[in-house]
């Protein structure tokens, strides 16, 4: 079992950055793939990014290339994901989930079967 609790959303002008932190429970954190999520009003849940459980390798949406990064410290059993050069189009609720599944290259959402509360990141024009 994971528990996941995401952190560090909030209101931004276009531009800025955020950083997203998310902090899993359990010894297990090691052993899952995380990947960052998001869902804005009306639309589909969409893949942002994804890091495998070394933390060795990375997968992005085409939306966040060049500009987010995600990353995860094993030892404090944290994810993170590093949102600069911030557009209104990134206005979502941000999700946080792992799974034990080797799916950080899939951007599958239903590959993952813990998923954290969500946190809202609002990008002002």
């Amino acid at each position: 079992q994971v528990q996941l609790v995401e952190s560090g959303g909030g209101l931004v002008q276009a531009g800025g950055s955020l950083r997203l932190s998310c902090a899993a429970s359990g010894r297990t954190f090691r052993t899952n793939d995380m990947g960052w999520f998001r869902q804005a009003p009306g639309k589909e849940r969409e893949f942002v990014a994804a890091i495998s459980r070394s933390g060795s390798s990375t997968n992005y949406a085409d939306s966040a290339k060049g500009r987010f990064t995600i990353s995860r410290n094993n030892a404090n059993n944290t994810v993170y994901l590093q949102m600069n050069s911030l557009k209104p189009e990134d206005t979502a609720v941000y999700y946080c989930a792992a799974t034990q599944r080797r799916a950080y290259n899939t951007g599958n959402g239903n590959e993952y079967n813990y998923w954290g509360q969500g946190t809202q990141v609002t990008v002002s024009s």
